[in-house]
């Protein structure tokens, strides 16, 4: 066997390795979802905030972690996969072939953990203000409105059309910001996340308008991220979902001011 040949197996075992353990966790993540695993609401006065304990906190910090992961981890994973491929060819003798690509994503799935800390502190704003239903949905047309018009304005944003060419271009994003060394591939894991932030987080603000116990506004959500990311024409389809954001949001807001 030539070393091409050997090189090119090990390069299609190693993206085998690292596409079975991101479905894995992609799955794990929405078979947590789906069951409800900490959502149960609580019995008594349903208009009434919910308690703010310690553990409540602990369970709605987890929840955003979990629903985090599943959403966004299938649009991380031609950038994952790619940075696994890039690795191997640059290190192809070394004793720990999947160190640097586990290391790149957690770094990627940290910043994602600190984004859930910001939902949850929110998700409390919000719910102390008592604008959010038992199901942990916006109960204020206002307040629905003013999310679709910002996350619809948002996707015309020099900000955010620039995150979004670094999430679109895994080669260039690797090839711009490559640091060797295992301090180098978490390094780029974290900034790769700072990107997908910068991206996304005004869509994923929208799941306090349709809920977060609502799992088809869950998926449609990341479905919409990942086709942006991902697919060929991902660039007009958030264009023409701004638009469309726009447009519900500036409906929704006539209404209740009708109403």
């Amino acid at each position: 066997m030539s070393a091409a040949v050997a090189l090119d197996w090990v390069l299609r075992r190693d993206r085998a390795v690292v596409l079975t353990a991101l479905g894995v966790a992609t799955l794990l993540a929405w078979a947590y979802l789906l069951v409800g695993a900490g959502m149960d609401m609580p019995a008594g006065d349903v208009t009434a905030p919910m308690a703010w304990t310690p553990g409540s906190v602990g369970v709605m910090f987890v929840m955003w972690a979990v629903m985090m992961v599943a959403m966004m981890l299938p649009s991380a994973a031609p950038m994952i996969l790619l940075f696994a491929t890039i690795d191997r060819r640059r290190a192809a003798a070394s004793g720990t072939p999947y160190r640097a690509t586990a290391l790149f994503a957690l770094a990627y799935v940290a910043v994602w953990m600190g984004f859930s800390g910001a939902a949850t502190a929110a998700q409390w704003g919000l719910d102390r203000a008592r604008l959010l239903s038992p199901a942990m949905a916006s109960s204020s047309a206002v307040l629905a409105g003013l999310l679709f018009m910002a996350g619809g304005l948002y996707q015309f944003t020099p900000l955010k059309q620039a995150c979004l060419r670094q999430c679109r271009s895994p080669l260039d994003f690797l090839t711009g910001h490559w640091r060797a060394g295992a301090l180098g591939a978490f390094r780029m894991g974290l900034r790769h996340g700072l990107f997908c932030v910068g991206c996304c987080w005004a869509v994923m603000a929208l799941l306090f308008v349709g809920g977060l116990m609502n799992m088809v506004w869950i998926a449609a959500l990341a479905l919409f991220v990942l086709l942006e990311k991902t697919a060929p024409a991902g660039g007009p389809l958030g264009r023409a979902a701004g638009v469309g954001l726009i447009l519900w949001g500036g409906a929704t807001l006539i209404a209740a001011a009708a109403g």
